[in-house]
């Protein structure tokens, strides 16, 4: 699954984030078998990506990273933000991730489990970058023009940038299709410089 880039750097540094992956992984596989055995991946994706918002909220972070807020009022703290989604296996869970410190990791955890989801279902995460904001009416016509070129199935998510000039780049795993002025731009400059 894609991460997110570690250019422009925050207050996490890439070597952070990879331990991070690295230690979120076995939690979000046995999640993923877990979900996949009892039939339950869309209940369970929904369940780990509200976990991962929860978790991400500042305030949240800094309370995680309190050594004085006790691991019972943290499970506490997620389970009353998750509201009525907290059944007794999702409480499991949290409380399995609180013992092990491991709260901190849901945002991971929750983007690795949707990996593993996509793959599953056979479909790709697609990075639709604009020059110009487009509506949901014309994403809905283009993907399946995309699915062809990229011959899989994709989820799209789109970003504006301004300094595409005109058209679209688009990102799935790897593979980019570059349909935009500065790129064509910056094919010909690479082309009369040689």
């Amino acid at each position: 699954p894609r991460m997110p880039p570690c250019w422009p750097p925050s207050n996490r540094t890439c070597k952070q984030m990879a331990e991070s992956v690295t230690i979120a992984r076995p939690y979000a596989e046995a999640l993923f078998r877990a979900a996949k055995e009892s039939g339950n991946l869309a209940k369970w994706s929904g369940q780990v990506s509200l976990l991962g918002q929860v978790a991400a909220n500042p305030e949240v972070r800094e309370a995680i990273g309190d050594p004085n807020v006790a691991a019972p009022q943290l499970v506490d703290l997620f389970r009353s933000a998750c509201g009525k989604a907290v059944d007794a296996e999702l409480s499991n869970f949290i409380q399995l991730l609180s013992n092990n410190d491991r709260l901190g990791l849901l945002p991971e955890i929750g983007a690795l489990f949707e990996g593993y989801k996509r793959a599953e279902e056979g479909t790709k995460q697609a990075e639709i970058v604009s020059a110009f904001p487009i509506d949901a009416s014309q994403v809905k016509a283009l993907v399946p023009q995309l699915e062809a070129v990229f011959k899989s199935r994709l989820e799209a998510s789109v970003s504006v940038d301004p300094e595409l000039i005109g058209g679209i780049k688009v990102i799935v795993g790897d593979q980019m299709l570059d349909a935009s002025v500065r790129g064509k731009l910056d094919a010909m400059a690479t082309a009369l410089n040689n």
